[in-house]
């Protein structure tokens, strides 16, 4: 008989015991625990800085922890390289983008392990099994197309369609797989998971949406701090209690909104229109208030804030703040006319990640702190330690590398930078993506601040808790278009998606 017939199915697909990790004098991970079942879909929790994504880049092979142990089927496993761990059977959908702008979509998916036929690349092949591979997951994407000319959100689908192309992963890591995506994108994601769990895959599922945890997973680990705090079974836990399990202590309002909008218009736009991406948009900002703009992915939200900033130029259409027009203007011209505009990807579009968070602080207002052409440090430290002091970002000193802080602490600095320069109206584009549940109520709390202050804000968000709980109106966008406006103490989901499909 064969000895492999006696040998039992281990308990766990995953497990991982004692494992630390430090840098240098910072502990970054303290004797985790955690186990994965076949078929399970994991949510692993935590807020920023909890430890998470150092914890699954030991898993992925990216760094090697200083101790503790990691077993797969029941084997015992070291990874030394990125490319053992996915050899034994783990794959991985990154937070943060990793893709190639100037390879195409089936490039990028089949990186490294091309289809080759007489030594070369079989691009015919290659692109017939990204098709093939994009349709199983409903994925309206040519494998052709490059990927700068894709959204946000389109290449956040080509990663997740990267991971899944690793037919022989029995571990997929989805690392904030839906923060760029519109509901109907995550309905798609979701019938996937369920799809791969059926099939015996263990999903490990992180997010920091708590709504999804409660939709689509089955059990969940918490850390905090680095520590492994709690396990169990999702069904027998709600939002509340696990809300207070990530922050530790008690849970009270998740949305910290208390501004009253007025009357007076801050800004005013009539009848723009670029390209095919936005048609005929109108609207009006005013004093005090917090402008949500909801709509799927292609809905036209994020080039509509690229026209008001001067990112791109519109082709037809007006845009006034108070009574100064902006035509054709540049970003630079915005910032005089007094706009601050909060990208949605802070890594490629808001920070210089080698930079210091005293320097990305203070790099929009260098005119203001210079001299004869040189800089003021004490005046740009100042400044830098006020705003470190006012969103509460965590890091060891002012001079820490943006790039080593955890993603909520990077949005506060991004907010920061903005702040210094007093605006009249601020654009934010998903301004929560990737944020914890306590740092997004920091930044609630900036928002109707801000706004208290007879500034205005529009906010475009995804998450229809968020574009409800903070907005004072929401436009709703669909296909370039303006589909409705609705009161936000009035509106529901059902109304919103009803407009935005």
């Amino acid at each position: 008989m064969n000895d492999d017939a006696l040998t039992p199915e281990p308990t766990y697909l995953l497990e991982v015991t004692g494992v630390k990790k430090s840098f240098g004098p910072v502990v970054a991970l303290k004797n985790i625990e955690f186990c994965l079942r076949r078929g399970s879909i994991h949510a692993l929790c935590g807020g920023n800085g909890a430890g998470k994504s150092t914890f699954l880049s030991i898993l992925m092979g990216f760094i090697q922890p200083d101790s503790g142990e990691i077993y797969i089927h029941g084997k015992r496993c070291e990874f030394a390289h990125p490319r053992e761990a996915m050899d034994a059977g783990v794959a991985i959908v990154q937070q943060e983008l990793s893709t190639i702008p100037d390879l195409t979509v089936a490039e990028n998916i089949y990186l490294g392990r091309e289809p080759r036929k007489l030594g070369f690349i079989d691009f015919k092949m290659m692109n017939a099994q990204t098709v093939e591979l994009l349709k199983s997951l409903d994925f309206k994407i040519s494998p052709s197309e490059k990927m700068r000319n894709l959204s946000v959100a389109e290449q956040q689908l080509v990663e997740i369609a990267k991971a899944l192309s690793h037919s022989d992963a029995d571990i997929i890591i989805m690392d904030e797989p839906t923060s760029a995506i519109g509901e109907e994108d995550v309905k798609k994601i979701f019938q996937v998971i369920r799809q791969l769990a059926a099939r015996g895959k263990g999903i490990i599922y992180v997010t920091h949406r708590l709504s999804e945890i409660f939709q689509i997973a089955d059990s969940y680990t918490i850390f905090r701090d680095g520590t492994y705090i709690h396990e169990g079974i999702l069904s027998d836990i709600n939002r509340e209690q696990l809300i207070e399990y990530i922050i530790g202590g008690e849970f009270k309002d998740e949305f910290a909104k208390f501004n009253s909008p007025g009357e007076k218009v801050l800004m005013e736009v009539k009848g723009l229109s670029w390209k095919d991406k936005v048609h005929d948009i109108s609207l009006t900002l005013k004093q005090g208030e917090i402008l949500g703009i909801y709509g799927l992915v292609g809905s036209g939200r994020s080039e509509f804030l690229d026209l008001i900033f001067g990112i791109n130029h519109a082709d037809s259409g007006t845009i006034h703040i108070g009574e100064r027009l902006l035509h054709k203007h540049s970003p630079a011209q915005s910032i005089k006319a007094g706009i601050a505009y909060v990208t949605e990807d802070r890594k490629d579009t808001g920070l210089v990640l080698s930079s210091s968070v005293t320097e990305n602080i203070n790099i929009a207002s260098f005119p203001a702190i210079s001299r004869g052409g040189f800089i003021d440090s004490k005046q740009q430290q100042r400044r830098a330690d006020e705003m470190i002091k006012l969103f509460g970002i965590k890091t060891p000193d002012s001079e820490h590398i943006v790039s080593n802080l955890s993603g909520g602490n990077q949005q506060k600095v991004v907010l920061g930078r903005w702040a210094l320069l007093d605006p009249e109206v601020l654009l934010l584009d998903e301004p929560t993506r990737g944020i914890d549940v306590g740092a997004k109520k920091e930044i609630y709390r900036f928002m109707s601040e801000f706004a208290l202050k007879d500034k205005g804000i529009v906010m475009v968000s995804s998450e229809l808790a968020e574009i409800i709980g903070m907005s004072d109106r929401i436009l709703v966008f669909r296909n370039g278009c303006l589909a409705g406006e609705l009161s936000g103490d009035k509106a529901t989901q059902a109304d919103l998606m009803k407009l935005a499909v």
